[in-house]
Protein backbone atom coordinates (compact mmCIF):
# COMPACT_ATOMS: atom_id res chain seq x y z
CA UNK A 1 0.00 0.00 0.00
CA UNK A 2 1.12 3.36 -0.80
CA UNK A 3 2.15 5.47 1.79
CA UNK A 4 3.71 9.35 2.07
CA UNK A 5 7.19 7.67 2.61
CA UNK A 6 7.24 4.97 -0.13
CA UNK A 7 5.66 7.31 -2.81
CA UNK A 8 6.81 11.03 -1.77
CA UNK A 9 5.85 12.50 -5.19
CA UNK A 10 2.60 10.90 -5.64
CA UNK A 11 1.98 11.58 -1.70
CA UNK A 12 3.16 15.65 -2.05
CA UNK A 13 0.53 15.87 -5.45
CA UNK A 14 -2.64 14.15 -3.14
CA UNK A 15 -1.76 16.96 0.01
CA UNK A 16 -1.95 19.61 -2.48
CA UNK A 17 -5.62 18.48 -3.53
CA UNK A 18 -6.19 17.52 0.69
CA UNK A 19 -4.56 19.83 3.01
CA UNK A 20 -7.23 19.53 5.56
CA UNK A 21 -7.34 15.55 4.47
CA UNK A 22 -9.96 15.56 2.31
CA UNK A 23 -8.83 15.34 -1.03
CA UNK A 24 -11.32 18.19 -3.19
CA UNK A 25 -12.43 15.98 -6.06
CA UNK A 26 -11.92 19.32 -8.87
CA UNK A 27 -8.55 19.91 -7.60
CA UNK A 28 -7.05 16.37 -8.06
CA UNK A 29 -8.86 16.17 -11.70
CA UNK A 30 -6.67 18.65 -12.17
CA UNK A 31 -3.96 17.06 -10.80
CA UNK A 32 -4.37 13.49 -12.28
CA UNK A 33 -4.61 15.42 -15.78
CA UNK A 34 -1.47 17.48 -15.34
CA UNK A 35 0.82 14.96 -13.39
CA UNK A 36 -0.49 11.81 -13.60
CA UNK A 37 -1.64 9.16 -15.65
CA UNK A 38 -4.55 11.46 -17.49
CA UNK A 39 -7.90 10.10 -15.19
CA UNK A 40 -8.65 9.90 -11.70
CA UNK A 41 -10.13 6.74 -10.27
CA UNK A 42 -14.15 6.97 -9.23
CA UNK A 43 -15.52 6.76 -6.34
CA UNK A 44 -12.84 7.48 -3.90
CA UNK A 45 -10.11 10.24 -2.89
CA UNK A 46 -8.01 7.73 -0.45
CA UNK A 47 -4.19 8.18 -1.22
CA UNK A 48 -3.74 4.42 -1.28
CA UNK A 49 -6.39 4.27 -4.19
CA UNK A 50 -5.27 7.21 -6.39
CA UNK A 51 -1.86 6.73 -5.62
CA UNK A 52 -1.14 4.69 -8.65
CA UNK A 53 -2.57 6.92 -11.05
CA UNK A 54 -0.61 9.72 -10.03
CA UNK A 55 2.75 7.87 -10.80
CA UNK A 56 4.77 8.43 -13.75
CA UNK A 57 8.52 6.64 -14.52
CA UNK A 58 11.63 8.45 -13.79
CA UNK A 59 12.48 11.11 -16.25
CA UNK A 60 16.19 11.41 -16.38
CA UNK A 61 18.80 8.29 -16.34
CA UNK A 62 22.34 10.09 -15.22
CA UNK A 63 25.18 7.76 -14.82
CA UNK A 64 26.00 7.64 -10.89
CA UNK A 65 24.10 6.80 -7.81
CA UNK A 66 22.11 8.30 -4.99
CA UNK A 67 19.37 9.01 -3.84
CA UNK A 68 18.51 12.14 -4.83
CA UNK A 69 17.97 13.35 -8.64
CA UNK A 70 18.46 16.74 -9.45
CA UNK A 71 20.16 19.03 -12.31
CA UNK A 72 23.46 20.35 -11.41
CA UNK A 73 26.57 22.66 -12.93
CA UNK A 74 29.75 20.22 -13.41
CA UNK A 75 32.13 23.37 -13.70
CA UNK A 76 32.14 27.21 -14.31
CA UNK A 77 30.33 26.84 -17.31
CA UNK A 78 27.48 26.71 -15.46
CA UNK A 79 25.49 24.00 -17.95
CA UNK A 80 22.93 22.06 -15.57
CA UNK A 81 22.61 18.11 -16.73
CA UNK A 82 20.90 15.88 -15.03
CA UNK A 83 22.97 14.08 -11.69
CA UNK A 84 21.92 11.85 -9.27
CA UNK A 85 23.58 12.46 -5.55
CA UNK A 86 23.19 11.12 -1.66
CA UNK A 87 20.66 13.30 0.44
CA UNK A 88 21.58 12.84 3.96
CA UNK A 89 19.37 10.53 5.92
CA UNK A 90 16.77 11.36 7.81
CA UNK A 91 17.81 12.30 11.57
CA UNK A 92 15.42 13.18 14.62
CA UNK A 93 15.43 16.23 14.68
CA UNK A 94 14.69 16.59 10.94
CA UNK A 95 11.91 16.26 8.20
CA UNK A 96 12.06 15.17 4.80
CA UNK A 97 10.38 17.36 2.32
CA UNK A 98 9.25 16.24 -1.21
CA UNK A 99 9.83 19.37 -3.33
CA UNK A 100 7.34 20.57 -5.69
CA UNK A 101 8.47 24.05 -6.68
CA UNK A 102 11.99 25.75 -6.87
CA UNK A 103 12.45 29.35 -7.83
CA UNK A 104 15.10 30.33 -10.06
CA UNK A 105 17.34 33.59 -7.96
CA UNK A 106 20.09 35.46 -9.83
CA UNK A 107 22.13 34.27 -7.22
CA UNK A 108 21.78 30.46 -8.79
CA UNK A 109 23.24 32.18 -12.29
CA UNK A 110 26.67 33.79 -10.27
CA UNK A 111 27.05 30.77 -8.24
CA UNK A 112 26.75 27.90 -11.36
CA UNK A 113 29.74 30.03 -13.42
CA UNK A 114 31.29 30.77 -10.59
CA UNK A 115 31.35 34.69 -10.64
CA UNK A 116 31.54 35.15 -7.24
CA UNK A 117 34.55 32.87 -7.50
CA UNK A 118 33.77 30.20 -4.47
CA UNK A 119 32.03 27.59 -6.32
CA UNK A 120 31.95 24.06 -5.35
CA UNK A 121 31.32 21.57 -8.32
CA UNK A 122 28.97 19.22 -8.75
CA UNK A 123 26.59 22.02 -7.52
CA UNK A 124 23.04 21.98 -7.73
CA UNK A 125 21.56 25.11 -6.92
CA UNK A 126 18.54 26.82 -5.75
CA UNK A 127 16.86 27.87 -2.63
CA UNK A 128 13.87 29.05 -3.51
CA UNK A 129 12.41 25.74 -2.48
CA UNK A 130 8.49 24.84 -1.59
CA UNK A 131 7.19 21.47 -1.30
CA UNK A 132 5.59 18.92 1.35
CA UNK A 133 6.62 17.07 3.87
CA UNK A 134 6.56 13.37 3.30
CA UNK A 135 8.76 11.72 6.13
CA UNK A 136 9.91 13.33 10.29
CA UNK A 137 12.45 12.25 12.72
CA UNK A 138 11.40 10.53 15.64
CA UNK A 139 11.96 13.93 17.75
CA UNK A 140 9.51 16.24 15.46
CA UNK A 141 6.29 16.99 17.05
CA UNK A 142 6.05 20.87 16.68
CA UNK A 143 6.92 21.52 13.43
CA UNK A 144 4.42 24.34 12.69
CA UNK A 145 4.91 24.70 17.01
CA UNK A 146 3.09 28.41 17.65
CA UNK A 147 2.55 28.65 14.01
CA UNK A 148 -0.93 26.39 13.98
CA UNK A 149 -0.75 23.25 14.93
CA UNK A 150 1.44 20.13 15.65
CA UNK A 151 0.39 18.33 12.15
CA UNK A 152 3.65 17.37 9.93
CA UNK A 153 3.02 14.73 7.66
CA UNK A 154 1.30 16.22 4.80
CA UNK A 155 2.50 19.89 5.92
CA UNK A 156 3.74 22.55 2.83
CA UNK A 157 6.90 23.78 4.02
CA UNK A 158 9.55 26.06 2.11
CA UNK A 159 13.34 26.18 2.28
CA UNK A 160 14.80 30.04 1.81
CA UNK A 161 18.52 29.91 1.89
CA UNK A 162 19.55 29.09 5.31
CA UNK A 163 20.61 25.12 6.31
CA UNK A 164 22.26 25.36 9.52
CA UNK A 165 23.97 27.49 11.58
CA UNK A 166 25.98 27.42 14.69
CA UNK A 167 22.89 28.09 17.28
CA UNK A 168 25.47 29.24 19.89
CA UNK A 169 26.75 32.43 18.65
CA UNK A 170 25.34 36.34 19.58
CA UNK A 171 23.63 36.53 15.97
CA UNK A 172 22.14 32.78 16.21
CA UNK A 173 20.50 33.62 19.36
CA UNK A 174 18.98 37.12 18.02
CA UNK A 175 17.10 35.08 15.30
CA UNK A 176 20.25 36.23 12.87
CA UNK A 177 21.60 33.06 11.48
CA UNK A 178 22.34 34.61 7.94
CA UNK A 179 25.39 36.65 9.50
CA UNK A 180 26.47 33.42 12.07
CA UNK A 181 30.21 32.71 11.16
CA UNK A 182 28.99 29.13 10.73
CA UNK A 183 26.15 29.60 8.60
CA UNK A 184 25.78 26.77 6.05
CA UNK A 185 23.82 27.64 3.34
CA UNK A 186 21.15 25.66 1.09
CA UNK A 187 23.81 25.09 -1.41
CA UNK A 188 27.36 25.47 -2.37
CA UNK A 189 28.80 25.16 1.13
CA UNK A 190 30.68 22.49 3.05
CA UNK A 191 28.81 20.14 5.62
CA UNK A 192 30.82 19.21 8.59
CA UNK A 193 32.03 15.76 7.38
CA UNK A 194 33.11 17.72 3.47
CA UNK A 195 30.64 17.16 1.56
CA UNK A 196 28.83 19.53 -0.24
CA UNK A 197 25.15 20.83 0.62
CA UNK A 198 22.78 20.41 -2.82
CA UNK A 199 19.51 22.92 -3.33
CA UNK A 200 16.41 22.41 -4.54
CA UNK A 201 16.60 21.84 -8.46
CA UNK A 202 15.94 18.40 -7.04
CA UNK A 203 12.92 16.09 -6.05
CA UNK A 204 13.58 15.93 -2.20
CA UNK A 205 15.50 17.59 1.01
CA UNK A 206 15.89 16.55 4.00
CA UNK A 207 16.42 19.48 6.32
CA UNK A 208 16.79 20.11 10.84
CA UNK A 209 13.20 21.53 11.54
CA UNK A 210 14.67 24.35 13.20
CA UNK A 211 15.50 25.69 9.66
CA UNK A 212 12.57 25.00 7.97
CA UNK A 213 9.35 27.67 7.28
CA UNK A 214 5.60 26.87 7.16
CA UNK A 215 4.21 28.48 3.83
CA UNK A 216 0.56 29.35 4.50
CA UNK A 217 -2.71 27.32 3.49
CA UNK A 218 -4.14 30.05 1.38
CA UNK A 219 -0.40 31.13 -0.98
CA UNK A 220 -0.28 28.90 -4.21
CA UNK A 221 3.11 27.29 -3.72
CA UNK A 222 4.70 27.53 -7.12
CA UNK A 223 3.70 31.39 -6.82
CA UNK A 224 5.02 31.44 -3.23
CA UNK A 225 8.37 29.86 -3.79
CA UNK A 226 10.10 33.02 -4.87
CA UNK A 227 9.25 34.64 -1.47
CA UNK A 228 11.65 32.46 0.23
CA UNK A 229 14.92 34.61 -1.31
CA UNK A 230 13.15 37.28 -3.46
CA UNK A 231 10.48 38.03 -0.97
CA UNK A 232 12.33 38.04 2.62
CA UNK A 233 15.53 39.78 0.44
CA UNK A 234 13.20 43.03 0.26
CA UNK A 235 11.22 42.38 3.28
CA UNK A 236 14.11 42.80 6.00
CA UNK A 237 15.77 46.19 4.88
CA UNK A 238 12.44 47.70 4.77
CA UNK A 239 11.52 46.42 8.03
CA UNK A 240 14.94 46.98 9.57
CA UNK A 241 15.11 50.30 8.32
CA UNK A 242 11.58 51.59 9.29
CA UNK A 243 10.20 51.99 5.47
CA UNK A 244 7.30 50.38 6.47
CA UNK A 245 5.21 52.99 8.42
CA UNK A 246 1.80 54.04 6.58
CA UNK A 247 2.27 57.08 5.03
CA UNK A 248 5.82 57.20 3.85
CA UNK A 249 7.03 57.82 0.39
CA UNK A 250 9.25 55.40 -0.56
CA UNK A 251 11.06 54.40 -3.73
CA UNK A 252 11.72 50.96 -5.33
CA UNK A 253 14.71 51.49 -7.94
CA UNK A 254 14.69 48.55 -10.27
CA UNK A 255 10.98 46.59 -11.00
CA UNK A 256 12.66 43.04 -11.37
CA UNK A 257 12.23 40.00 -8.95
CA UNK A 258 13.37 42.44 -6.11
CA UNK A 259 11.83 45.32 -7.37
CA UNK A 260 8.18 44.05 -7.98
CA UNK A 261 7.66 42.44 -4.06
CA UNK A 262 9.11 45.33 -2.93
CA UNK A 263 6.16 47.57 -4.51
CA UNK A 264 3.81 44.42 -2.99
CA UNK A 265 5.17 44.38 0.88
CA UNK A 266 5.05 48.54 0.44
CA UNK A 267 1.31 48.93 -0.53
CA UNK A 268 0.72 46.66 1.99
CA UNK A 269 2.59 48.87 4.47
CA UNK A 270 0.16 51.29 3.50
CA UNK A 271 3.11 53.32 1.85
CA UNK A 272 3.22 55.61 -1.14
CA UNK A 273 5.02 53.73 -4.20
CA UNK A 274 7.54 55.86 -5.99
CA UNK A 275 8.89 53.09 -8.75
CA UNK A 276 11.85 54.82 -10.26
CA UNK A 277 13.10 53.15 -13.79
CA UNK A 278 15.79 53.89 -16.66
CA UNK A 279 12.57 53.94 -19.32
CA UNK A 280 9.15 54.12 -19.40
CA UNK A 281 8.96 50.40 -20.65
CA UNK A 282 7.54 49.76 -17.66
CA UNK A 283 5.24 52.24 -16.43
CA UNK A 284 1.83 51.21 -16.78
CA UNK A 285 3.12 47.42 -15.12
CA UNK A 286 3.81 49.49 -12.33
CA UNK A 287 1.21 51.86 -11.96
CA UNK A 288 -1.48 49.81 -12.83
CA UNK A 289 -0.66 46.07 -11.96
CA UNK A 290 1.28 46.41 -9.16
CA UNK A 291 -0.60 49.66 -7.43
CA UNK A 292 2.61 51.82 -7.47
CA UNK A 293 1.42 55.46 -6.82
CA UNK A 294 4.04 57.33 -9.30
CA UNK A 295 6.86 56.22 -11.72
CA UNK A 296 9.62 58.30 -12.47
CA UNK A 297 12.41 58.28 -15.18
CA UNK A 298 15.60 57.80 -14.33
CA UNK A 299 16.99 59.53 -17.69
CA UNK A 300 14.62 62.38 -17.82
CA UNK A 301 15.55 65.37 -15.75
CA UNK A 302 12.58 67.13 -16.00
CA UNK A 303 11.06 63.97 -13.86
CA UNK A 304 13.85 63.77 -11.52
CA UNK A 305 13.49 67.37 -10.86
CA UNK A 306 9.81 67.21 -10.26
CA UNK A 307 10.60 64.14 -7.63
CA UNK A 308 13.42 65.69 -6.14
CA UNK A 309 13.86 66.05 -2.15
CA UNK A 310 10.34 63.57 -1.82
CA UNK A 311 11.18 60.49 -0.71
CA UNK A 312 11.37 59.02 2.96
CA UNK A 313 13.80 56.17 1.94
CA UNK A 314 14.98 54.30 -1.35
CA UNK A 315 15.48 50.64 -1.61
CA UNK A 316 17.76 50.07 -4.15
CA UNK A 317 17.20 46.53 -6.50
CA UNK A 318 19.40 46.92 -9.36
CA UNK A 319 22.44 44.54 -9.40
CA UNK A 320 23.69 47.08 -12.55
CA UNK A 321 26.64 49.96 -11.65
CA UNK A 322 24.36 52.85 -12.06
CA UNK A 323 25.33 56.19 -10.02
CA UNK A 324 24.01 56.68 -6.35
CA UNK A 325 24.05 60.06 -6.00
CA UNK A 326 21.53 60.64 -8.90
CA UNK A 327 19.33 58.48 -7.02
CA UNK A 328 19.70 60.25 -3.95
CA UNK A 329 18.75 63.78 -4.88
CA UNK A 330 14.96 61.92 -4.50
CA UNK A 331 15.28 61.73 -0.64
CA UNK A 332 13.86 64.01 1.45
CA UNK A 333 16.33 66.82 3.18
CA UNK A 334 16.86 65.16 6.31
CA UNK A 335 16.73 61.46 7.84
CA UNK A 336 16.17 59.64 5.20
CA UNK A 337 17.59 55.97 4.15
CA UNK A 338 18.79 54.21 1.10
CA UNK A 339 18.99 50.73 0.99
CA UNK A 340 20.84 48.62 -1.66
CA UNK A 341 20.01 44.58 -1.95
CA UNK A 342 21.27 44.59 -5.25
CA UNK A 343 25.66 43.11 -5.95
CA UNK A 344 27.17 45.10 -9.06
CA UNK A 345 30.31 43.28 -9.92
CA UNK A 346 32.05 46.44 -9.31
CA UNK A 347 32.25 49.13 -5.99
CA UNK A 348 29.92 52.08 -6.23
CA UNK A 349 31.62 55.17 -5.86
CA UNK A 350 29.75 57.81 -3.75
CA UNK A 351 31.12 61.08 -2.78
CA UNK A 352 30.44 61.71 1.27
CA UNK A 353 28.62 65.42 0.45
CA UNK A 354 25.83 63.25 -0.69
CA UNK A 355 25.20 61.98 2.33
CA UNK A 356 25.98 64.60 4.85
CA UNK A 357 24.10 68.06 3.64
CA UNK A 358 21.12 65.75 3.56
CA UNK A 359 21.62 63.32 7.13
CA UNK A 360 21.08 60.56 4.94
CA UNK A 361 22.22 56.64 5.48
CA UNK A 362 23.03 54.16 3.32
CA UNK A 363 22.65 50.46 4.65
CA UNK A 364 22.03 46.78 3.17
CA UNK A 365 20.92 43.37 4.45
CA UNK A 366 21.44 40.26 3.45
CA UNK A 367 18.39 38.17 2.89
CA UNK A 368 16.83 37.20 6.88
CA UNK A 369 16.86 35.24 9.98
CA UNK A 370 14.18 32.05 10.04
CA UNK A 371 12.07 33.62 12.82
CA UNK A 372 11.92 36.97 10.46
CA UNK A 373 10.96 34.71 7.15
CA UNK A 374 8.16 32.94 8.69
CA UNK A 375 7.28 36.51 9.82
CA UNK A 376 7.51 37.73 6.47
CA UNK A 377 5.60 34.31 5.09
CA UNK A 378 2.61 34.43 7.42
CA UNK A 379 2.11 38.50 6.30
CA UNK A 380 2.48 37.17 2.82
CA UNK A 381 -0.55 34.99 3.97
CA UNK A 382 -2.45 37.82 6.03
CA UNK A 383 -2.33 39.55 3.01
CA UNK A 384 -2.39 37.29 -0.09
CA UNK A 385 0.97 38.30 -1.36
CA UNK A 386 2.80 36.43 -3.90
CA UNK A 387 5.23 36.59 -7.01
CA UNK A 388 4.52 37.16 -10.33
CA UNK A 389 5.88 34.20 -12.17
CA UNK A 390 6.71 32.22 -15.19
CA UNK A 391 6.27 28.11 -14.58
CA UNK A 392 8.56 26.27 -16.33
CA UNK A 393 10.05 22.46 -16.98
CA UNK A 394 13.33 21.56 -15.59
CA UNK A 395 14.46 20.86 -18.77
CA UNK A 396 14.20 24.57 -19.90
CA UNK A 397 16.68 25.46 -16.91
CA UNK A 398 19.27 26.66 -18.92
CA UNK A 399 17.38 28.48 -21.44
CA UNK A 400 16.13 30.29 -18.49
CA UNK A 401 19.50 31.12 -16.96
CA UNK A 402 20.25 33.14 -20.33
CA UNK A 403 16.70 34.61 -20.62
CA UNK A 404 17.74 35.79 -16.88
CA UNK A 405 21.00 37.39 -17.68
CA UNK A 406 19.04 39.51 -20.42
CA UNK A 407 15.88 40.48 -17.77
CA UNK A 408 13.74 38.72 -20.36
CA UNK A 409 11.64 37.09 -17.25
CA UNK A 410 8.67 38.59 -16.16
CA UNK A 411 9.45 38.53 -12.76
CA UNK A 412 10.81 35.05 -11.41
CA UNK A 413 11.22 31.72 -13.54
CA UNK A 414 9.75 29.10 -10.85
CA UNK A 415 10.41 25.13 -12.03
CA UNK A 416 8.21 22.85 -11.45
CA UNK A 417 9.70 20.36 -10.26
CA UNK A 418 6.70 17.22 -9.21
CA UNK A 419 5.41 17.60 -13.22
CA UNK A 420 9.16 17.61 -14.66
CA UNK A 421 12.01 15.85 -12.47
CA UNK A 422 10.88 12.42 -11.42
CA UNK A 423 13.27 9.97 -9.38
CA UNK A 424 11.68 6.28 -8.76
CA UNK A 425 12.07 5.60 -5.22
CA UNK A 426 11.18 1.67 -4.93
CA UNK A 427 14.82 0.76 -7.00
Amino acid sequence: MATASSAPREYALFAQAAPNGTADKETLKTIFAEYGSGTAPEGTADFAAVAPALKKEQTHHPEGEGNCLGFAALDSQGVLVPHLFTRKSLGPDDIRVQITHCGICHSDKHQTRNEWGNSKFPMVPGHEIVGIVTEVGENVTDFKASLLNSVVVGERAGIGCIFDSCRECEQCKEDLEQHCAGVLWTYNSTNPDGSATQGGYSTHYVIDKRYALHVPDNLPLDAAAPLLCAGITVYSPLRYYGLDKPGMKVGVVGLGGLGHMAVKFLKAFGCEVTVISTSSSKREEALKHLGADRFVISKSEDEMKAAAGTLHGIIDTVSAQHDLALYMTLLRPANAKYVLVGVPEEPYQLHSSALIFKRASVGGTLVGGIKETQEMLDFCGEHNITCEIEKIPIDYVNTAMERLVKNDVHYRFVIDICGSLVYDYSK
